[in-house]
């Protein structure tokens, strides 16, 4: 079976550093924000090429404070994708804001302009863009829709690690990034962890206040916080994984050319291939086919997983029946989700294994 994700595979080299790294932790005897935590936060801000990285506990911590480290609070509205995992809506719901869906552009699956311009109201302070499956496009748009509308620009950086766009690393084009270091994200470890990044001196300060039970000094809480700090532990694991990563993106990459080039059969739509390489990192490979199900059955048949990410939009989920939305709805969004597939795309595959995917979606009638 190829299967969507496969870290046994993953090299010796790399495990053998992995297991020096725990070692390392354990005998430091400090495993609470110390030297690691330190040390991957300045990689991974020379990664982003931002200033300040604050490592959290997991993706949506990271968005919730972010959006608290700017103010953002009840009555603010967050217009942002229903096509995203719960964690987005949730933590802008968690920092007391009002989530606002736009709907989708198809091509891409991210986020549409035009939608968004329709959900924008007195009380829109941001727009969270999700850059879904590792794609960043058309930054300078969003841009300039936020500058004429005077709202923030913020970044769902989860699915994006490396990725690029106008020679800008995602997190560095609005005021944050919120990155999440799952096991299976691009850049991830070995259990659940996150980070954000700023180019901001008073967001990261903030960020840091409120990761650890809002205090700003020992025992002292100026502000109610969480309990959100990436360990030691995780962050010795990135800090060994980060130097793999622009192998592993490369690798993605070379994978998804394949598809692009291969893939033909007209029962099956690819989604907009990316202007530049450097603006698509393929944390997953999505397709569309109005018969997903059977499809997904087919090529578990020829022995290969898929995935649906994400079957069900923000909008059916029960507690979010209500949630606001675009005026004119969320067709595309809908319709898509009925019909999106994630194939394997990770940098443990061969070009031999690419190719059988190919070969087998070509078949599929």
């Amino acid at each position: 079976m190829i299967a969507m994700n496969d870290f046994k595979a993953e090299p010796e080299a790399l495990i053998q550093k992995e297991l020096q790294a725990v070692e390392r932790v354990i005998r430091s005897g400090w495993y609470i924000l110390g030297n690691e935590v330190k040390e991957f936060e300045i990689s991974f801000s020379n990664l982003c090429r931002s200033k300040y990285t604050i490592g959290v506990g997991n993706g949506m911590d990271a968005i919730e404070i972010g959006l608290r480290s700017i103010g953002i609070a009840k009555g603010d509205e967050v217009i942002t994708t229903p096509m995203t995992a719960f964690a987005t809506v949730l933590a802008i719901m968690r920092a007391g804001a009002t989530p606002v869906l736009a709907d989708i552009d198809p091509s891409t699956g991210l986020l549409c302009r035009e939608s968004v311009m329709r959900c924008l109201s007195p009380r829109t302070k941001a727009v969270l863009l999700v850059h879904l499956y590792g794609q960043i496009r058309e930054m300078k748009k969003w841009h300039s829709l936020c500058d004429d509308a005077k709202i923030l620009l913020l970044e769902d950086c989860a699915q994006s690690h490396n990725a690029e766009c106008d020679g800008k690393k995602g997190g560095a084009h609005g005021e944050w990034g919120a990155y999440s270091f799952y096991p299976t994200k691009n850049l991830g470890t070995i259990g659940d962890g996150g980070a954000l990044v700023t180019n901001s001196e008073e967001i990261a300060v903030k960020a840091r206040i409120l990761r650890n039970y809002g205090q700003n000094k020992r025992y002292h809480h100026p502000e109610y916080g969480l309990n959100s700090r990436l360990d030691e532990l995780h962050a010795a694991l990135l800090r060994e994984r980060i130097i793999w990563l622009q192998e592993y993106t490369q690798r993605r990459q070379n994978i998804a050319k394949i598809y692009y080039q291969g893939i033909y059969n007209p029962l099956i739509r690819l989604l907009c291939a990316p202007l530049k390489k450097e603006n698509h990192v393929y944390h997953l490979f999505v397709i569309a086919c109005k018969e997903r199900d059977r499809l997904s059955a087919f090529l578990k048949e020829k022995g290969i997983e898929s995935l649906i990410h994400y079957p069900v939009p923000v909008h059916f989920q029960p507690p979010c029946h209500n949630i606001a939305r675009d005026p004119q709805g969320l067709n595309r969004v809908e319709t898509y989700a009925a019909e999106c597939l994630s194939i394997p795309c990770h940098s443990q595959m061969k070009d031999d294994d690419a190719f059988r995917i190919v070969e087998a979606i070509n078949e599929f009638k």
